[in-house]
């Protein structure tokens, strides 16, 4: 008689590599993080930006802790559960317009007594679970044409519009770009390609005509020609752009870049938590940086390659492409390469809904790995 598998499997091989990867960028964060906010400790304590770094401790933990209890599930399991999750995810995008404060023209967040959280964070790997399960129930053997990709990208597209409306673009782009490197692991034509590559430049064009807000398309603006409004709109990716040339090949050092210290980096422990690493250790410190991130890149793409079933595999691509995509925006508007979107640096950025949503991908990571 064939005993019943639990949802709750021994695991097999424990990734220590991956682990180890997660550990050490994490660990680094902590420390950027208590340089980026030692200017506000003191006489500016009223900030709220002093002492941030404990905080990121906490959700660190809290995340670790929910990445190895996904790890701990078989993700075949999570398959299964994939619908009511992303059901359940939408739901909550939808109680963000009810209960949500306007902040800075914006509605992201559900406020419950002191605790905050943003629920389209969440939502990026619940999307990759239900593309993932379309792709593994997808038995086609010939290339698809772009019709045949209607459900992942409509799975892609409703909680895509539904938090342009918050609004928050770089979000949207998140749901948008991890759906297509997951979709890259199938065969589609190249006629289909083209054509969905055309198509989607002249999407591009009439968001940015009718879809985005005068703020949004002031940072796409200044994005080309930050020097044009160097007080405004263009004042942030001017001031990290700053930063990370002070830094030159060594770096000022350790809780020694002036334009951090000085307050002239806006949002530097949030959005530009690469531009004050990169002003203390130089060009030396960020190629270093960027090989770890590189390498949690490689080592997802590994993990798929070994996946025992496609599930796995479009899972791993998905859950990689969450964070590979988030370093890709977060190090590109710092260097003035992207318009600033307001994308974390993964493990870098303080945030709780943030981490918490990477220590996730990275656990769905293990899943897999466990079970290769």
């Amino acid at each position: 008689m064939a005993r019943h598998r639990s949802a709750l499997s021994a695991p097999t091989h424990i990734d220590m590599v991956l682990l180890l990867v997660v550990v050490v960028i994490a660990s680094i964060g902590i420390v950027n993080l208590y340089s980026a906010t030692s200017a506000y400790v003191g006489a500016t304590r009223q900030s709220g930006l002093a002492g941030i770094y404990v905080t990121q401790i906490y959700w660190l933990v809290v995340g670790f802790l929910i990445a190895m209890l996904i790890a701990a599930i078989d993700y075949r399991h999570l398959e299964r559960m994939a619908p009511v999750l992303y059901l359940g995810g939408m739901v909550t995008l939808g109680l963000v317009f009810v209960l949500s404060p306007e902040v800075r023209g914006a509605r992201r967040w559900i406020q419950i007594g002191s605790f905050t959280f943003q629920p389209s964070e969440f939502m990026k790997p619940l999307v990759v679970l239900l593309v993932a399960r379309h792709i593994q129930n997808d038995y086609r053997i010939d290339a698809r044409r772009l019709i045949d990709l209607w459900q992942p990208m409509l799975i892609c597209a409703i909680p895509m519009v539904t938090v342009m409306r918050q609004p928050d673009l770089g979000t949207s782009l998140i749901y948008l770009l991890s759906t297509l490197s997951m979709l890259l692991i199938t065969r589609i034509r190249v006629r289909s390609l083209l054509t969905g590559l055309f198509g989607g430049l002249g999407a591009v064009y009439l968001m940015y005509e009718f879809g985005l807000r005068d703020y949004q398309k002031g940072r796409v603006t200044s994005f080309l020609d930050p020097e044009a409004d160097a007080s405004g709109t263009g004042w942030h990716a001017l001031q990290s752009q700053t930063a990370i040339g002070n830094g030159g090949v060594v770096g000022e050092g350790f809780m020694q870049g002036t334009q951090n210290q000085f307050g002239f980096l806006p949002d530097q422990h949030s959005d530009f938590p690469f531009s004050v690493f990169s002003e203390e250790f130089g060009f030396v410190g960020c190629i270093a940086l960027l090989a770890l991130y590189c390498f949690l890149s490689i080592w997802a793409i590994h993990i798929a390659s070994l996946a025992k079933d496609r599930f796995g595999a479009a899972l791993a691509v998905g859950a990689g492409s969450i964070i590979f995509w988030h370093t890709i925006f977060n190090l590109g508007m710092s260097m003035g390469l992207l318009p600033v979107v307001g994308i974390t640096l993964p493990l870098f950025s303080y945030g709780g809904s943030s981490v918490v949503t990477m220590m996730v991908s990275l656990g769905l990571l293990m899943s897999v790995s466990m079970r290769r």
